[in-house]
């Protein structure tokens, strides 16, 4: 039944809350296209400046790590965000904040299991590529409750949140990446992106008010396996593909065509993107 306004009432008034619903979702695209704007360039200026301060070896080596931290993420944004933006949108403050509890728990879980056994790949590869990935391993907690705050925040509606823990990150790269440079090397490239990645995290902790719950992450894959399932097998079949095509790239030819392969692709991403 439509309700009729009372007499007095203007047409402005019954109006206002549509208007404001409408007001609200532009915002949030806003915040949205922003964050993503933010992440995209950061990501291809880190990009750029490690190719130009490593060589196209080297810089093959800190690909080979990039693109394997872009498959973790997937599985990490499978079982533990993707669920939570899906179930945890609009909820009640109290319900999203025990959700986003357990959801940043089990991101900071992927990353701890994921990461021990990058860490033990690399010191059993050892050479040129062992040092790149035992330095991920030591910095994936702090990447992936990174990437878990975002969608944590977007899922509340609040992305403004989320731009700004990503800028927070950006500016933490500045400093992270000149020591970088001057130690020279892809292991100090790693520590440095993760290391600011980390700053971010704890910022993360602050926005929110909310402590990461690893000892609940069992509880979360178990409630949420439904969807968590499905989105694992469906993100890492898509991201995947780049990671066996760089890992066959370099046993074939070598590295060094892995970065130049992967320098190509940072210059034609603003064109494709356009």
């Amino acid at each position: 039944m439509t309700s009729t306004p009372v007499e007095g009432e203007s047409a402005q008034t019954t109006a206002r809350p549509a208007g404001s619903a409408k007001r609200a979702l532009v915002g949030r695209l806003s915040w949205g296209l922003a964050d993503q704007a933010a992440s995209s360039i950061s990501n291809f200026a880190v990009g750029i400046y490690v190719a130009r301060s490593l060589g196209v070896t080297a810089f093959g080596v800190f690909s080979l790590a990039w693109v394997t931290y872009g498959v973790v993420l997937n599985v990490s944004r499978g079982l533990s965000t993707d669920p939570l933006v899906v179930r945890f949108s609009g909820v009640p403050e109290a319900n999203w904040r025990g959700a986003v509890a357990r959801s940043t728990g089990t991101a900071l879980g992927v990353g701890t299991a994921i990461g021990v056994l990058s860490l033990a790949a690399g010191l059993a590869l050892g050479g040129r590529l062992g040092p790149a990935f035992v330095c991920l391993g030591v910095m994936l907690p702090g990447l992936l409750l990174q990437d878990a705050w975002r969608f944590s925040f977007f899922a509340a509606g609040n992305g403004r949140k989320a731009f700004l823990n990503d800028v927070v990150w950006c500016v933490a790269l500045v400093p992270a990446m000149v020591v970088a440079a001057h130690v020279s090397s892809v292991a100090a490239f790693v520590l440095a992106w993760g290391a600011s990645a980390a700053v971010a995290a704890a910022y993360g902790c602050f926005q929110s008010g909310i402590r990461p719950r690893m000892t609940e992450a069992r509880g979360w894959l178990r409630e949420q396996r439904d969807l968590g399932y499905r989105y694992l097998v469906e993100n890492v079949s898509l991201s995947g593909a780049s990671q066996l095509r760089a890992y066959g790239l370099g046993a074939i030819v070598g590295v060094g065509a892995v970065g130049a392969v992967r320098g190509a692709e940072l210059l034609m991403g603003p064109f494709l993107a356009v």
